[in-house]
């Protein structure tokens, strides 16, 4: 069975079945062309919402399923690759950051939207890196814990001096390891073009950005952009999904080291075993979980998500 044939009986059987498809905008793009919607992770939850589909089939990483799930308790979620994990929505745990709470009773916990059910139970509330800095600004509190992506968070902090912002260490492998050096090869390599980047990587690699902002903010911005040539600081599905969207453009990607395994392990043959019932896994959480990670959801969505 060719690529074309899966995804025309993956099309078919997700309509028999009332399957909605949520793909991740750094899926491959045989994925993405069967997807229902495709955005970033909270983007993709919210949809989900509005899906008159039973069942959502992520196409993703598991905290993005996860979210999905509190989000829509009533539906089935499926995540299509078992294993898709995400490093940095795992390296903090429940037991850190609850002890850290009763030490310093004073502090808001604010949680990257990239971490676990379990950890966002635990938090005061939930931000998006495209609405991290306004959502900390709006809070009334002046102490604030970001948990887990010290880069975003150092990000965070610049733009906001007024408030005492305390960082752990952690956030994605993928950003984190692009380096200066990188910036500056790929200025020499493509002088005219604008560099866009995910304020997940590192102040040094920030610092040299023409555009800072999310996933969906670097797609936004080059799509609508009049210049022609952009060097992309994120995971290196969005150049080339840029490249097809925009054929009149050039997109290059900031480092041939920014590739997700844990995105990437997700196939297309995954999906189809998902719908056919012999493959995924369903994303199952009790109500008391649902519960307490959904009000960080709430807090996020109540200061203007």
């Amino acid at each position: 069975m060719n690529i074309k044939e899966m995804q025309e009986k993956i099309m078919k059987l997700k309509k028999e079945k009332d399957i909605c498809i949520l793909a991740h905008s750094y899926q491959a793009k045989e994925i993405v062309e069967i997807a229902d919607f495709t955005g970033d992770s909270y983007q993709l939850s919210v949809l989900a919402t509005t899906a008159p589909q039973k069942t959502i089939l992520m196409c993703g990483v598991r905290f993005m399923a996860e979210t999905a799930k509190i989000l829509s308790p009533d539906k089935k979620v499926l995540i299509a690759n078992k294993t898709a994990g995400c490093p940095m929505a795992e390296q903090m745990s429940v037991e850190e950051i609850s002890a850290f709470k009763k030490a310093n009773p004073d502090y808001t916990i604010v949680a990257y939207i990239n971490t676990t059910a379990a950890l966002k139970t635990v938090c005061d509330v939930c931000v998006t890196s495209s609405s991290a800095v306004s959502i900390v600004d709006t809070l009334e509190n002046d102490n604030i814990l970001f948990i887990p992506d010290c880069n975003l968070g150092d990000y965070v902090a610049k733009q906001l001096p007024s408030k005492n912002i305390k960082l752990l260490q952690g956030g994605c492998p993928v950003h984190a390891q692009i380096t200066e050096a990188d910036v500056l090869h790929a200025k020499e390599l493509y002088p005219n073009a604008e560099l866009l980047v995910h304020p997940e990587c590192k102040p040094e690699v920030v610092a040299h950005a023409d555009y800072i902002g999310s996933t969906v903010g670097i797609m936004n911005y080059a799509k609508q952009s009049e210049k022609k040539q952009f060097i992309i600081g994120t995971e290196i599905s969005i150049a080339e999904l840029l490249a097809y969207e925009c054929p009149n453009k050039q997109f290059f990607p900031l480092s041939k080291k920014l590739i997700c395994t844990d995105m990437k392990a997700t196939t297309l043959v995954d999906v189809l075993h998902t719908i056919e019932g012999c493959g995924g896994e369903e994303i199952i959480l009790d109500d008391a979980t649902i519960h307490a990670a959904k009000k960080c959801i709430d807090r996020m969505i109540e200061l203007g998500q």
